[in-house]
């Protein structure tokens, strides 16, 4: 079940590169540079963090094919209107609940410590829309909008805190899972977001 969310949530993350790249006009080459690096950065970054070469995405290159295929995609429906407005949010939603999980159990995997596995399963889901955003010219969405690496943080956490405590790594999947698409869907929903910093002269 998990390894086919991975893929949807990579699909998922690059339609919003795509959308992202229409945005901002850019051509095919962008769409597809924009869409791969939104789908695969985050858990590249994981990898290379962690000394896990070659990177996923070498050893599995569906995840590109994917990514790319996505994309297109996404540029056709778009196009022609095909893509409904609420879609996107909660598919989103999926994408991070799943990236935060898959990076916190490969950091475990790999034998880190679990306040690392937590920041590993955040950095896998947040860091590929952040290379997106910058390479639009824009400030992060993570950094501005409702609560998004919170809810990342929150899953990775109870993910790995129940790693700790019961049976089977599929239950505390499963409960990170939860935890972080709950909180995404009830931020997208009701508007949630910590406290705004405002300084003025």
């Amino acid at each position: 079940m998990f390894q086919l969310l991975d893929l949807f949530g990579t699909a998922v993350f690059a339609a919003t590169g795509a959308l992202a790249a229409g945005r901002k006009n850019l051509d095919l080459f962008g769409v597809l540079v924009l869409a791969i690096v939104t789908a695969i950065g985050g858990g590249t970054l994981r990898d290379l963090t962690l000394g896990l070469t070659p990177v996923f995405w070498i050893q599995a290159p569906q995840y590109l094919w994917i990514a790319s295929a996505a994309g297109l995609v996404t540029v056709m429906l778009a196009r022609y209107r095909w893509l409904h407005r609420g879609f996107l949010p909660v598919a989103d939603a999926l994408g991070l609940a799943t990236f935060c999980v898959i990076g916190a159990e490969r950091a475990l995997a790999a034998g880190v410590d679990p306040a690392t596995a937590v920041l590993m399963g955040v950095m896998t889901g947040v860091f590929g829309g952040m290379i997106r955003d910058v390479l639009c010219g824009e400030v992060p969405l993570v950094l501005r909008k409702e609560l998004y690496a919170t809810a990342a943080m929150a899953g990775s956490l109870i993910m790995v805190v129940a790693s700790l405590i019961l049976p089977g790594m599929a239950i505390a999947a499963w409960l990170g899972f939860l935890t972080a698409l709950g909180l995404r869907l009830a931020a997208i929903r009701w508007q949630l977001s910590l406290p705004v910093f405002r300084h003025r002269d």
